[in-house]
């Protein structure tokens, strides 16, 4: 999948269920909807890093 820029958010096609790991992967629904939440297209690269690092803990 390569690095995950804030402006492909709205292409990423979700998988069906959460994987349960201690780290989320980035096509998990729950880490997608947390995303789709925040306004990614108008972050810059470092301020992006941190949402998704933040969406992606459990």
């Amino acid at each position: 999948m390569g690095k995950l820029k804030a402006k492909d958010i709205g292409k990423i096609k979700p998988k069906s269920k959460c994987c349960k790991k201690s780290t989320r992967c980035v096509k998990c629904p729950v880490v997608l909807h947390r995303l789709g939440k925040q306004d990614c297209r108008s972050m810059c690269k470092k301020d992006f890093q941190k949402v998704l690092d933040k969406a992606r803990k459990r």
